[in-house]
């Protein structure tokens, strides 16, 4: 089974406490697709302009990611953001934001998208999302991720993409700002009842919660020592969980749902240990299991 995957492509300048890095790759699709293809192949969607190299194309096509859907956009220049992390890796000041071709990004999808069961709408736009699953014919499950500022300066149209899709990703606060709830599971559960099968709260490195109607499921994080970047620390998480379900026919049971959030944990943890793509090209199914081995040990009791 094939995951689509729509989302921002970006090139990124990122400070940390440690080094500083240019012109690198960032995006919520570029890291969510990365990440799914450990599990299963992806077609990716999203814009770029004139400045994209051929380099960055190829290093999606080796990881079993279609990119027929990546539209290069003429006389136009690709997303940039700059950001700075403070001490604490957690927190970070965006420098800089050049929107560029994505200011008017609307998804169009190659006619072998629109046949997609599985469709991931990275971060972005509500807009955008909307836009994709106009597309699609014969989608059996949707899953997005949001963040603050959509629920800030685009909450209508998020709230049509939450009636729309069947699973939502988000982080604590987010959770609690859409949903006015100051308890995380209390928030988790007013989404669901918004027609939702099931809602994801990333907590960074405190893991992650599942709630649907069946169960509650949580996944620590795996302590990572090394936290090179934390950019596309999230959209890494979600794209390999959904990419594991995927990998299972789209199954939401039990054993699937607890393996998803371990593997999104997991190559989360990989994602940090470096900038951009870094770590991530460097890993295999064998280090992936690897560390799923040592993340046996210390989670079980």
């Amino acid at each position: 089974m094939e995951l689509t995957v729509v989302g921002s492509v970006a090139i990124d300048n990122v400070q940390t406490p440690l080094e500083k890095r240019e012109n690198i790759l960032g995006g919520s699709a570029t890291f969510a697709s990365y990440a799914a293809s450990f599990f299963t192949p992806v077609q990716m969607v999203g814009v770029v302009g004139e400045d994209w190299l051929p380099e960055h194309t190829k290093i999606f096509q080796e990881h079993n990611i279609d990119t027929e859907g990546i539209e290069i956009e003429k006389g136009g220049k690709t997303f940039r953001w700059s950001g700075k992390y403070l001490d604490n890796m957690n927190d970070r000041e965006t420098l800089d934001t050049q929107l560029n071709v994505l200011g008017n990004f609307k998804p169009k999808l190659p006619e072998s998208y629109c046949r997609t069961k599985y469709l991931f709408l990275g971060n972005g736009a509500p807009s955008t999302g909307l836009k994709a699953i106009d597309q699609v014919r014969d989608v059996e499950l949707i899953v997005a991720d949001t963040m603050d500022l959509w629920i800030n300066i685009a909450r209508e149209e998020l709230d049509k993409l939450i009636s729309r899709i069947n699973g939502l990703v988000l982080n604590d606060s987010e959770a609690k700002q859409l949903t006015g709830e100051i308890n995380t599971l209390t928030a988790g559960r007013k989404l669901l009842d918004r027609g939702l099968k099931f809602v994801v709260v990333k907590k960074g490195e405190h893991g992650a919660i599942f709630l649907s109607r069946d169960g509650l499921y949580v996944v620590p994080a795996f302590p990572t020592e090394k936290v090179i970047d934390p950019t596309g620390a999230g959209d890494s998480f979600a794209g390999a969980m959904f990419g594991y379900i995927v990998s299972q026919n789209g199954k939401l049971d039990e054993k699937t749902i607890k393996n998803a959030l371990v593997y999104g944990t997991l190559i989360a943890s990989f994602c940090v240990e470096g900038f951009s793509l870094e770590s991530l090209q460097k890993v295999d199914i064998a280090a992936i299991e690897s560390r799923l081995s040592q993340f046996r040990k210390v989670a079980s009791f």
